[in-house]
């Protein structure tokens, strides 16, 4: 299914169907090495993900949620779900878009990548997302057009301190206030 959310728009599927998330990956062209992030429809449901949520996690989610800011924690290791090569961890992100949450909220997490084949710029219309996967994807789901196309931020906390993976819609600056310590932008 590809839904609008508030960076561009996205392609998603029920996290934890393993087919599923095969198709989602054959329609980018993109392997298992790029693990799929999980889109939530609220704070709470990261609980049921991960292992646990740290302080300094519960404080990006407060400052930042929903919006353009992407976590990465340890998962629960009781899910039974196949995200890609995730190495035990799991990104994830509460969208600030009201089609998406309203989704979300219904059907539980979602695995989400952008809505485009790998290498191509990507959809910020459901139109330009048909366009690049037709008919890999049965469903389009068109609110509009998105948000500003900046990726999220991704801060990854399965390390003694917080490291930025991407700077995107939440800098640096922004992240390190809110955890009270420095941050290091990976390189």
């Amino acid at each position: 299914m590809v839904l609008p959310t508030d960076t561009v728009y996205g392609l998603g599927c029920d996290a934890f169907d393993s087919a599923a998330v095969q198709s989602l990956l054959d329609a980018k062209g993109r392997g298992r090495d790029m693990p799929l992030p999980v889109l939530v429809g609220s704070w709470s449901t990261v609980d049921g993900l991960v292992l646990s949520v740290p302080h300094q996690a519960r404080l990006l989610i407060e400052a930042f949620w929903p919006g353009g800011l992407s976590i990465v924690l340890p998962h629960a290791p009781s899910l039974n779900w196949d995200l890609g090569d995730t190495r035990g961890t799991v990104m994830v992100r509460m969208p600030l878009h009201p089609v998406a949450i309203d989704l979300l909220r219904e059907v539980g997490p979602m695995a989400v990548s952008s809505a485009n084949r790998s290498g191509h710029p990507p959809a910020t219309t459901a139109i330009g997302a048909q366009e690049q996967l037709g008919d890999s994807v049965t469903v389009y789901l068109d609110g509009g057009p998105s948000g500003d196309p900046v990726a999220s931020t991704i801060v990854d906390l399965t390390g003694p301190h917080p490291l930025v993976l991407r700077e995107g819609a939440i800098s640096l600056a922004d992240v390190a206030e809110v955890v009270g310590t420095e941050v290091e932008l990976a390189r």
